[in-house]
């Protein structure tokens, strides 16, 4: 029994529909052996040689031509014609000290799979596989070998670099032409707060906009005794931090949900002393593409505006992240009614908005795209969170993803005319 049907076993699809998921259950074996490889062996962003060798040789055992990009990543198109939908993985790991104990621990030091990547990738390289197979006719199934005599057309799977380093790899991609040709795409992200055998989705923002923001004060530095005669940087570090978030919630639409979060501030060495540098960063998030550009151009007025007063120096540094991965109704809908096949109703639901950045926002605002949730807790266990140095994905969400991913890249190529 495939991993994803023991969690699954009652919420299979209907006999009259033509299921991936024997298919699917014959590779998953090879997608979790990958994962694996990659989780022992994480490499960090654009620095992922050994993860794209191993992808690449992985699908030429398989008899597909992948196409490698500049420097680390990778594409495959499974079939012929025009392409009618592509499928997005990224493969890079985060600078974290792995905790897990797992047998396949990270062997680098300082650099694992946190984020759930290596999950990602696996789900997409099975996918390529299943595809493969179905389209050459090469399964039992004898509804599936008809539903590929009807396939007029070809999937794109691409592996991308550096989804961790903003602006994010998927604008190299975009670049290199990757995209030229697609109507749409689709991606997934782990979810460790949702139980394995589930999915997330919803239409519209799903992920926010991400900017990095850098703050340097200079002025007259001297005693606390005498703040008159100085630029007093930490009372104005104090004030930029209160007030700048609270201007711009005032001068934009509150509905946009902006948000202006520090992380760090520093200013001084003594108490009896007042400084003449002082530094304040922190992250600019919103959920609305078009006031994500409205609030870049206002930070700089409001923080100049603020600073005013206290006669200090201001050199701000705004770094442009990532837009919010928007999701189209027609490519979240072609999601949903692949899972509702393969997994049952439900096994979806309505995924929260994450505040989070993810560089998938790029291809989504390229070409029409939806991004799923993929559940990662086993029921009942331990709920991780991402970006930690312990989370443990449940591994048969691999098989649940490899299931959702073939069935929608098969209805997109049929027309969903056999499905």
């Amino acid at each position: 029994m495939s991993t994803s049907d023991s969690v699954l076993r009652d919420a299979r699809a209907p006999a009259a529909v033509p299921s991936v998921a024997a298919v699917v259950r014959d590779l998953e074996d090879v997608a979790v052996a990958v994962r694996r490889e990659l989780h022992r062996h994480p490499e960090l962003s654009f620095e992922e040689y050994r993860t794209t060798d191993l992808i690449m040789e992985t699908l030429a055992d398989y008899g597909l031509n992948p196409v490698r990009l500049e420097g680390t990543g990778l594409y495959v198109d499974v079939g012929e014609g025009p392409i009618v939908l592509a499928l997005r993985a990224d493969i890079d790991a985060l600078p974290v000290e792995e905790e897990t104990g797992l047998p396949y621990v990270s062997v680098k030091d300082g650099v694992a799979h946190a984020c759930g990547h290596d999950v990602h990738t696996a789900v997409m390289l099975g996918t390529a596989l299943s595809l493969a197979r179905i389209l050459r006719g090469s399964t039992p199934d004898p509804r599936l070998r008809a539903a590929a005599e009807r396939v007029r057309g070809r999937v794109r799977i691409i592996f991308q670099p550096a989804e961790e380093r903003l602006p994010g790899g998927s604008l190299s991609v975009i670049r290199q032409g990757v995209l030229e040709g697609v109507p749409r795409i689709l991606a997934a992200h782990c979810d460790p707060h949702v139980d394995v055998g589930t999915i997330g989705t919803r239409i519209g923002a799903i992920t926010s906009a991400a900017d990095t923001i850098r703050i340097t004060l200079t002025g007259r530095g001297g005693h606390t005794s005498r703040p008159h005669l100085t630029e007093d940087m930490v009372f104005a570090l104090s004030q930029i931090a209160i007030n700048v978030p609270a201007v711009l919630s005032r001068r934009i639409d509150v509905r946009s949900a902006v948000s202006v979060v520090w992380g760090q501030i520093a200013a001084g060495s003594a108490p009896n002393a007042i400084d003449n540098t002082g530094y304040l960063a922190g992250t600019m998030r919103c959920l609305d593409a078009d006031v994500w550009e409205e609030a870049g151009e206002l930070l700089d007025e409001v923080v100049t505006q603020v600073a005013a007063p206290y006669g200090v120096d201001v050199g701000l540094e705004h770094i442009r992240g990532v837009p919010p991965v928007h999701n189209a109704e027609a490519e979240t809908a072609l999601i949903e009614h692949a899972a509702r096949r393969e997994l049952g109703p439900r096994a979806i639901q309505l995924t929260p908005q994450s505040m989070g950045g993810e560089d998938f926002a790029w291809m989504t605002q390229t070409v029409p795209g939806s991004m799923l949730r993929l559940g990662t807790r086993t029921p009942g266990g331990i709920t991780y969170d991402l970006h930690r140095g312990d989370y443990v994905p449940d591994e048969r969400a691999i098989g649940v993803g490899m299931r959702v991913f073939a069935a929608a890249a098969l209805e997109a190529l049929t027309g969903g005319e056999t499905l």
